[in-house]
Parts: C-alpha cells; structure tokens; sequence
C-alpha cells in the first residue's frame, strides 16, 4: 500500500487528510471515508489501509480541520466507557459548529479532489462514513447524486435530516445500525422512508451491537459487527464501482456476495 498525507483546499482553508491505495501503478476507484467523532486515528488508518487493499482508493479528511489540525483531541489507545463522558463533552462542540452547510462546502471540495487525483479512475465514486460520518456520508451523496454511486454508513443517524435528503439520493445504499441505536420498529420507519425514495437498499441491524461498533479501539467493538459490516461494504462497492478488482481471498472478505437482506 502507498500512503499519502495531504491538505485538500476548501473554501474556508485547507482539510489534512490521508489517502491509502495499492502501490500497483494503476488506477483505482475512488472512495471517500468519513471517521467518526473521534476523528482520524490509527483504527482509522488501519481500516482505510484494510479497504485500500481490496483495490480502492481510499480518502480520509480531518472534517474538523477549521479548528486545527488532527488530533484537536488526544486520545487514549482505547476509548473506554468511563472515559467517553468527558470526551465527547469537547468534541460536541465541534460535531454542532459542523453545520449541514459547511459539510456541503467540504464534500464539494472532497470530492473536487479525490476524483482529479492521479491513482483515481474515471467513473463514480463511493462515500462510506462511521457514526456522524454517516450522516455526513448521506448528505455527500444527496448532494451528489450524479457522482456517487454507492453510500454505506454504520452506526450513524442516517435519518436525521429527514426524507427531503433521502429523496436526494439515487446511489444504492447500505445502511448497517447498532441495535442500540435503533429499534425494529425505527427500522421499519427509515426502511418506509427509503422505499418511498425508491432507493436501491439493504438496511438492517446488526444482532448484539452498540454504537461504534466497527472501532476496535473502544469498549464498544464486536468483531462479528465489524466483519459483517466488511460483508456488507465490499460487494456494494464491487457492485457499483468502476474497476471491480477481484477480492477473492482477500483478508476481511469471505469471498462471493453476502446475503445483503433487509431486516
């Protein structure tokens, strides 16, 4: 893998970021990662590293980059209950004054950028986002229903902007929720909403999760969790992007399609 550190201009500066992707010399299809609250991080790195390697480019932005650049906060190694009070007290600050405007003006910009890079291939892109990533993921896509062709978010508010994004949206979706997050019968709201937008969709809840689930540097990491969110994630992207390298044997996939069933 070749790994870059990089400053994307926007219009109120310049975001660090990091980029990840196969050091073949090749062109590769391009997907844009929203991190969680927590922000860019090793856990991070490794999981756009673990993407990259099944034939993507994979872009990570600092979303909070109008504040410094990352880490604003320092973190311990492993997030732990006791200590996610008083950690998520500083970043609430940053994820409100991250208002739905200023995340248009970075997704136009993050996507200006990751598709004139070099190692990218023409053609659509996907967007893919953890916690308030995913939100952050589904506006992008909303916002750029010509240039998106797949959206994943996990344990994210997906439904927080109401139908009038969702109506936006003409990428196919996967939406994987920590059964903390959201009830059967919130599922089956959002699934109604969805289905109304006749979006093309798996959204389902992951049996025996809680939120941040995909992190396995905090108390709420399930490895089961993680693997059927890479289940999930892999044959969307296969599916819908140009390229579609073969991922047979590849570490994180089990090789062929996974069952993708609404629940």
């Amino acid at each position: 893998m070749s790994t870059k550190t990089l400053r994307i201009p926007t219009t109120d500066g310049q975001a660090d970021a990091f980029a990840v992707f196969p050091d073949h010399g090749e062109r590769h299809p391009g997907v844009l990662m929203y991190a969680d609250g927590f922000g860019i991080r090793p856990v991070l790195r490794e999981m756009a590293r673990e993407l990259a390697g099944h034939g993507y480019y994979v872009l990570v932005p600092h979303v909070f980059y109008r504040h410094g650049p990352a880490p604003l906060i320092p973190l311990p190694e492993h997030i732990g209950e006791e200590g996610r009070p008083a950690l998520m007290a500083r970043l609430m600050p940053l994820i409100e004054a991250h208002t739905a405007e200023r995340g248009q003006r970075d997704a136009d910009a993050y996507l200006r950028f990751l598709t004139a890079q070099p190692e990218v291939c023409a053609g659509p892109v996907a967007v893919t986002g953890y916690c308030i990533g995913g939100l952050l993921a589904m506006r992008t896509a909303a916002a750029h229903p010509g240039q998106v062709a797949a959206v994943a978010a996990f344990h994210g508010p997906v439904g927080a902007d109401g139908p009038g994004v969702l109506a936006r949206i003409t990428a196919q979706v996967h939406f994987g929720h920590a059964e903390s997050d959201l009830t059967p019968e919130a599922l089956d709201e959002l699934n109604r909403a969805l289905d109304a937008a006749n979006i093309d969709y798996t959204s389902e809840i992951y049996p025996g999760t809680v939120h941040g689930f995909t992190m396995s540097d905090t108390d709420a990491f399930d490895p089961a969790g993680l693997q059927r969110h890479w289940n999930r994630l892999l044959p969307l992207l296969d599916r819908t992007l140009p390229g579609r390298p073969d991922r047979r044997g590849r570490k994180g996939f089990e090789g062929g399609d996974a069952p993708l069933l609404r629940s």
